[in-house]
């Protein structure tokens, strides 16, 4: 009963987990920067970082198993908290970028969320297409791609 005063439903407290699990994780796998370096190279490692973070997450994994229909409205139908906590940071990041030109100028709020749609097909898609019995087909060699997408993709 104690639950229901707080949230309405099992899939309101599922999704308040989901938001504080995978904030933490995705946003918790940033690599340290001692400021000597530029920003693309740090936001691509820091969202490689965080996509393997949440990909091993056992939340999303038992999700992506047993329930993957939880997560249809977060892909065809409306943004979640935690997607909104990662378009800012990522937002942050290109503002940083751009001002020190190490990041193609452009809208970053568009080219935030141009690059969510592009990890968000990594994190729930790639395991379709990941061959571990093909060298160059594993989970390592597609965020290697991923990490020359996303720096070909944000190169001034």
């Amino acid at each position: 009963m104690t639950l229901y005063r707080r949230w309405p439903d099992v899939r309101a407290l599922v999704g308040d987990v989901m938001t504080r699990e995978w904030v933490a994780v995705t946003l918790g796998a940033v690599p340290p920067d001692d400021g000597t370096r530029r920003t693309r190279p740090h936001l691509v490692d820091t969202l490689v970082a965080g996509l393997q973070a949440l990909r091993d997450h056992p939340l999303l994994r038992k999700i992506l198993d047993v329930d993957p229909e939880l997560l249809l409205p977060y892909l065809f139908d409306r943004r979640g908290a935690s997607q909104d906590r990662v378009l800012e940071f990522i937002e942050d990041a290109l503002g940083r970028g751009h001002a020190d030109g190490s990041i193609r100028a452009d809208h970053p709020v568009r080219q935030a969320r141009c690059l969510l749609l592009v990890l968000q097909s990594f994190v729930f898609s790639a395991r379709t297409m990941i061959d571990d019995a093909d060298p160059e087909l594993t989970e390592a060699a597609f965020h290697g791609e991923l990490r020359h997408l996303l720096e070909r993709t944000l190169a001034p």
